[in-house]
């Protein structure tokens, strides 16, 4: 066995013993070898593992006698959850590892997943689930984890569970086994953001960053996206953010599906980066299926833009309020930054052709916004759409210009 190629399986052995067995023979048979750790906290494990979980406990801060005696299972699976991190991450840092695979219901799935989004993007995590056929969002975050649906519960060995347990693990396997040479990029990193809505301007700015030798990372804003790119900007040497989709603090504010949290926007002003801002997609908040929207937002434009997504309408109240907090990100920012308006729309909704007009909610927002600026000087009002050609060469030189001040 290639032992550079060891994967960590996760496991509450009590209850899922006999099928991870089962998935670490799929994968030695692969030439993969692999760790078991246990974080179960019920009965015993059905054989031994190379990390038990009383040193799992240990780690989390407790032994595993006072873990038993909690009364609550999720307060005990939090004890566990922090030490099967540490005990997964100190694999990590020694070079142990080099994949993570888990299996479970609604707890094993909260515990496989919650070790996987503390590892890098790259790093192969396969989560084999009774919940993946759910909203994955609270346990994928803002991670590359792989959720395979487990099909029926898995509980036993059958013709089902075998097949998709030994899917999930030669799925891993393959990864380990062919994981690319990384060669580091010496390109300056560029971030954007964009929605579907003004995929049109973000299209050019790209071709135009990749021209001037930039490599460009977009993140999509359904939340998860806007969520990523506040964390790589945490992490990544980062030489400018482009953010054309300020959506996500819509959907927090207000109620929407794509809420990225609170901290929406703030990294890279934070943390000095230089900055273009654009009230991109702001216009509209986003919904379920037409009949959850209509019953939540009522008396309020909408499109229904699938069967699954209903856009509404962000009332004038809602954009003078916004106006106020993208105001305040900018008033506390501790780097260079520019705000651009597109007066003639914020999105393909937002157009004299589109479902959700309305140019006097965008009045009151950039009247708001000079309000609250206490730099009015960056603030530049664009008489073009979101989507005009003219727009995104007026970003391009908002940018040239912002960078060559550095």
């Amino acid at each position: 066995m290639d032992y550079s190629k060891r994967v960590l399986l996760v496991a509450t052995m009590d209850t899922k013993g006999r099928e991870a067995l089962y998935m670490e023979n799929c994968l030695n048979n692969a030439g993969i070898p692999t760790v078991i750790m246990d974080a179960g906290i019920r009965g015993k494990s059905p054989s031994l593992v190379g990390i038990g979980r009383e040193m799992v406990a240990r780690a989390g801060g407790k032994t595993l006698d006072t873990v038993l005696c909690i009364g609550n299972e999720g307060e005990a699976l939090d004890v566990m959850i922090k030490g099967a991190i540490q005990c997964a991450q100190d694999l990590y840092r020694q070079g142990k590892i080099c994949g993570i695979i888990s299996l479970g219901g609604s707890m094993g799935t909260t515990l496989g997943t919650s070790v996987m989004r503390t590892f890098p993007v790259g790093l192969p995590k396969v989560m084999i689930s009774t919940m993946a056929s759910r909203d994955t969002r609270a346990f994928v975050g803002s991670k590359d984890i792989l959720m395979l649906h487990s099909v029926c519960d898995i509980s036993g060995l059958n013709r089902v569970t075998k097949r998709v347990l030994r899917n999930g693990a030669m799925a891993l396997a393959g990864m380990v086994q062919n994981v690319p040479v990384d060669v580091p990029s010496d390109k300056p990193l560029v971030f954007l953001s964009t929605l579907g809505t003004t995929e049109i301007c973000v299209q050019r700015l790209r071709e135009y960053l990749e021209k001037k030798g930039k490599e460009v990372i977009t993140f999509h804003t359904v939340g998860s996206g806007g969520k990523a790119m506040e964390e790589m900007i945490q992490s990544e040497d980062v030489e400018a953010v482009v953010d054309l989709s300020l959506h996500e603090i819509t959907d927090h504010l207000f109620g929407g599906d794509y809420d990225a949290g609170p901290g929406r926007g703030s990294a890279a002003l934070q943390r000095s980066v230089p900055t273009v801002l654009v009230p991109g997609n702001i216009d509209f908040l986003v919904t379920g299926p037409l009949k959850t929207a209509m019953a939540r937002f009522p008396n309020r434009p909408f499109h229904k833009h699938n069967a699954a997504i209903t856009t509404v309408r962000t009332d004038r109240k809602e954009m003078e309020l916004l106006a106020q907090v993208i105001a305040d990100l900018c008033n506390t920012a501790e780097g260079p930054w520019r705000l651009l308006i597109p007066m003639k729309g914020l999105s393909a909704f937002d157009s004299e052709e589109g479902p959700l007009y309305d140019p006097k909610a965008l009045k009151i927002f950039s009247e708001a916004l000079r309000r609250n600026l206490n730099r009015t000087s960056c603030l530049h009002l664009v008489p073009y759409h979101i989507n005009d050609i003219e727009f995104a060469q007026a970003v391009i030189q908002v940018y040239e210009a912002l960078m060559n001040r550095l």
